[in-house]
């Protein structure tokens, strides 16, 4: 083994491939992302079937090995063919364009920087997604638990408190997103014809998003009240209860479908809408733990007695955090809810509880990144093992286990991204003169 890993380093052709990787800026890896998923949407099928496989996997293949182990063999080509070497040689090979492009881009302002990267990868996963429906569904579930995620981050990391009423605040922004819609805009047995003209529903959507998230935050206040005039863990026991409060009062609404669920949601929150959603919560609650008032929650969390004594108010900050973590749960939810068409209060319930944790503790405290990479590892990780069925529920905790043994804090934990020093070229020139 060691004279095969002295020949890879001593090979001046593998150096030189190293090299341009790592001088490779992100934009460069973008576009080989983009490239390569074109060359997947244009042959992906007829290779995959020559493979032996029925056509493209859904999910970079590893649902095909759990299925067939006897393709794994096949899935692994697949996997090289059409994501690694397409990106890896794009991006190598670009590496001097792309670093005088981002530099340029970065010239003109970081704004403008910042939106040329998004747009890539929204490209990117919009043209994933064009395979099949099912991938569409993934990306769009996937960017609903980085919102939600993020917003439990807010309390249960900066905050460091321990909350458990995210499920009901995002019961209560699914339902009172999906009443205002359903009641406006779309002819429904319970509600009758709408109120307003459907054509102009799209528009208004918005504003059913956050007078769900408004609602999420009006029932915090029932949770935040008595729980922030004590310390210790009242938050906790509270805000459990409010779960299974808002589950119960659901439950027994009969108007809005009671234990059956409430549906005929109208199908506006296709991929575009929920990316946005989801890059404009990442924006908003990255600039909040950098702000002020970001600062007393992380103050409060560290220690409540010393941030009193510096006239931080520790009440109104800590009301002010958890109303805000709140309504982006609420915004969540009624995502969710027109992502589905249909919602259901058992949705909202201990496995919902379990499943956003595990992404914040999995991703890491007190990290905007560290919440996204939770959310969306968990998620796709539920759906790779899906194959599994009831299995799946014995695989996964074991994952979640191994992973904090080994990382007890978290992938990413305490840990925030320089989006400057993201965007950057990665040339050497670059390095010294920046």
């Amino acid at each position: 083994m060691a004279p095969i890993m002295k020949t890879i380093r001593n090979n001046s052709f593998l150096q030189g491939v190293g090299g341009r990787l790592r001088q490779a800026p992100l934009l460069g890896w973008l576009l080989g992302a983009l490239l390569a998923v074109v060359l997947e949407l244009l042959v992906g099928d007829p290779v995959a079937r020559t493979l032996g496989m029925d056509r493209a996997p859904a999910l970079f293949g590893f649902r095909v090995m759990l299925k067939s182990p006897v393709l794994i063999p096949s899935a692994l080509v697949y996997v090289v063919l059409f994501y690694a070497l397409p990106t890896m040689l794009v991006a190598g090979f670009t590496a001097g364009w792309m670093n005088k492009a981002a530099g340029g881009l970065l010239g003109v302002s970081t704004l403008v920087s910042l939106l040329v990267h998004l747009g890539l990868l929204y490209a990117t996963l919009h043209l994933w997604g064009t395979l099949n429906d099912y991938r569409v569904l993934v990306l769009r579930l996937a960017f609903i638990s980085v919102i939600a995620t993020l917003s439990l981050n807010v309390v249960n990391g900066y905050l460091g408190e321990f909350s458990c009423s995210h499920p009901g605040f995002m019961a209560l922004g699914a339902y009172v997103a999906s009443i205002i819609t359903v009641l406006l805009f779309v002819q429904d047995d319970v509600f009758g014809s709408p109120l307003l003209p459907p054509v102009i529903g799209p528009f208004a959507f918005p504003i059913a998003l956050i007078a769900g998230g408004l609602a999420a935050s009006v029932g915090a206040l029932a949770v935040a009240i008595p729980s922030f005039r004590t310390r210790g863990d009242y938050l906790a026991i509270i805000s459990l209860a409010f779960t299974f409060i808002v589950k119960s009062l659901i439950e027994n609404l009969e108007v809005i479908g009671g234990p059956r669920g409430f549906m005929n949601q109208p199908q506006w929150a296709p991929l575009p809408v929920v990316f946005v959603a989801m890059v404009i919560c990442v924006a908003i609650i990255a600039s909040f733990v950098r702000s002020t008032l970001g600062k007393a929650t992380c103050a409060v969390r560290d220690d409540e007695t010393a941030a009193g004594h510096l006239t931080i108010n520790t009440r109104r900050t800590k009301m002010v955090a958890f109303l805000f973590a709140a309504f982006w749960a609420g915004v969540s939810g009624g995502l969710f809810a027109h992502v589905l068409g249909y919602v259901n209060p058992g949705t909202f319930g201990l496995l919902k509880l379990t499943e956003v944790l595990a992404m914040v503790y999995l991703g890491g405290l007190n990290s905007v990144v560290g919440s996204i990479v939770g959310a969306v590892g968990i998620k796709l990780l539920q759906e790779i093992l899906r194959p599994l069925e009831i299995l799946k529920w014995v695989v996964l905790p074991v994952i979640i286990i191994v992973f904090m043994m080994v990382r007890p804090t978290g992938l990413i934990a305490f840990t925030e991204f320089d989006v400057k020093q993201i965007l950057r070229p990665h040339n050497s020139q670059e390095r010294r003169g920046g």
